[in-house]
């Protein structure tokens, strides 16, 4: 019951201003027109409500200021004010717990921000830091709206206003379902992780047009800023997905990792898989020759309950696996090598990597276990020029300033620095364990061998051979596996095969752990 120009129209009586009210809140709930979610459809995407339908628990959703509208004018907008302004909010549930939520509906101004529309986020972040709960952004959108100005630009402002103020505070999850440009980019990247959806979605600062225009460079939007491109090349995305309806499933499983904020711990379950459970296959999964590569995943799927985890940056800095499993139950965050890839070195990329998820872990409560099997840094020019010092002091601190429970496993190499950065004792892991297979050292033994006994070797009248009996000597001496065990170094040496009983162990009895930090308004982290 509206009249032509969209302005509610006179009802007698109560009822009949009820049914005014729905037939209100049915238009704003189907949106601009069946052309335009036609168009949306086309393009093999879903609707902003159809979205929050599949986030959310089935009728759990509760909207915020459906009837919104802009209040600008020019440009023709004052003969266009539809419901919503282009953003749908409010809060629902996930297998139970609430979250608070966002969508841009691209069906009206191409989801662009305008000021109504940003007061709207702004509006739903304030709720979701007041209520200490998840939230969840689903982005489709065009930018700023440019018939609004610089109110647009300053809507932008408050949500990243409030993207840092709840960083840490409370999880915050960025799902990418269509073209994000300019501002609508920075936000996602302010959020603690970021989904993103084969060929529709796309991220970038500047778009092909104005990269063409300025550089001479032609590339395409999912040249430029796709999914695959953030997923593998940049690091700006956590996870990419073929369609919209496993991302979004992907994202209700990794909330059901999450605490609701930094004040809980996250959600336990029940476990079937026993804690005692034996891993004999680790006997075979790692080589003790030191040379021979394996896959460190198959070591994780043995170890954690069920063998199910949740692998963070899966496909970028694939030297360093990050992923968030449970152990009898109780969440955990996971660091470690992976031997298939640069042979499981720290460079710049793992180093960065493996820093926000510590952080990230660290802020919500979630225990660290680290599996070594670490050779050293990435050598080279490239390395040291891009910065390899700067960086992987972003995980030394990240490691030293976690406050969680920290375990750290050593399964075969674990040499020079990268053994200190890869939460040693020394820094501060509050248990260390190291497998019999175990090589604790300031660097490989033929490396050091040709340091330590370089005049030896070089007098010698056959220095191959002597070569071999220096490093013999030196493994026998200073590499054994109990030679770090002897110094209190490590805090026992294991059977592979209990691992995960140990783990779990130690983990419970760590899981009231408080440590306190200085009293400072924040550290300086290197950047």
């Amino acid at each position: 019951m509206t009249n032509l120009e969209g302005a509610p129209a006179e009802a007698s009586d109560v009822r009949g201003r009820v049914a005014e009210l729905h037939a209100i809140r049915e238009q704003a709930r189907r949106g601009p027109s069946e052309r335009a979610t036609e168009a949306q459809k086309a393009k093999g995407k879903l609707t902003a409500r159809e979205r929050i339908d599949l986030l959310l628990d089935e009728g759990s959703f509760n909207e915020v200021e459906p009837l919104r509208r802009h209040r600008a004018t020019g440009f023709g907008l004052e003969a266009k004010k539809p419901y919503t302004d282009g953003v749908v909010t409010g809060w629902g549930t996930v297998h139970g717990r609430t979250v608070f939520v966002y969508a841009h509906d691209f069906r009206i101004f191409g989801g662009a921000l305008g000021e109504a529309h940003a007061t709207k986020i702004h509006k739903i972040m304030d709720m979701a830091i007041s209520a200490g709960a998840p939230l969840v952004s689903l982005n489709d959108g065009a930018g700023a709206r440019i018939q609004e100005g610089v109110s647009a630009l300053a809507g932008y402002g408050g949500i990243f206003q409030r993207n840092t103020k709840a960083s840490g505070v409370i999880p915050q999850i960025s799902v990418m379902l269509g073209p994000c440009a300019g501002g609508a980019a920075y936000s996602p990247a302010l959020t603690d992780f970021v989904f993103m959806v084969r060929e529709t979605s796309q991220m970038f600062i500047t778009g092909p047009d104005v990269v063409q225009a300025v550089t001479g460079e032609k590339v395409t939007q999912n040249g430029l800023g796709g999914a695959d491109v953030h997923a593998e090349t940049s690091g700006v995305c956590h996870f990419a997905y073929d369609d919209e309806e496993t991302c979004l499933e992907e994202v209700r499983y990794l909330l059901s990792l999450l605490p609701q904020n930094n004040r809980e711990n996250p959600p336990a379950v029940e476990s079937d898989d026993p804690a005692s459970r034996r891993g004999d296959s680790l006997l075979d999964l790692v080589p003790a020759d030191g040379n021979r590569p394996y896959d460190m995943r198959k070591v994780i799927e043995e170890i954690v309950d069920d063998g199910e985890y949740l692998e963070v940056h899966e496909r970028w800095a694939t030297n360093i696996i990050c992923a968030l499993t449970r152990l009898d139950g109780q969440v955990v965050g996971i660091i470690a090598n992976q031997p298939q890839s640069l042979a499981g070195v720290l460079d710049i990329e793992a180093s960065e990597k493996s820093a926000r998820f510590i952080q990230m872990c660290d802020a919500f409560n979630i225990p660290l276990v680290t599996f070594l099997d670490v050779p050293g840094f990435l050598p080279g020019v490239d390395q040291e020029h891009g910065g390899i010092i700067r960086h992987g002091a972003k995980m030394l601190y990240a490691y030293c300033n976690a406050t969680v429970p920290r375990i750290s496993v050593i399964l075969r190499k674990a040499y020079g620095g990268a053994y200190i950065v890869m939460d040693s004792q020394s820094i501060g892991a509050d248990l260390t364990y190291a497998w019999p297979t175990n090589e604790i050292a300031v660097m490989g033994a033929e490396g050091a061998a040709n340091v330590i006994f370089r005049r030896q070797i070089a007098d010698a009248d056959d220095p191959e051979a002597m070569r071999a009996r220096m490093v013999k000597e030196y493994k026998s001496e200073l590499m054994h596996p109990y030679y770090a065990a002897e110094r209190g170094l490590v805090d026992d040496v294991i059977d592979p095969a209990e691992t995960r009983e140990v783990l779990i162990r130690s983990l419970a009895m760590l899981r009231d752990k408080h440590a306190d930090l200085p009293s400072r308004k924040h550290g300086n982290p290197p950047q």
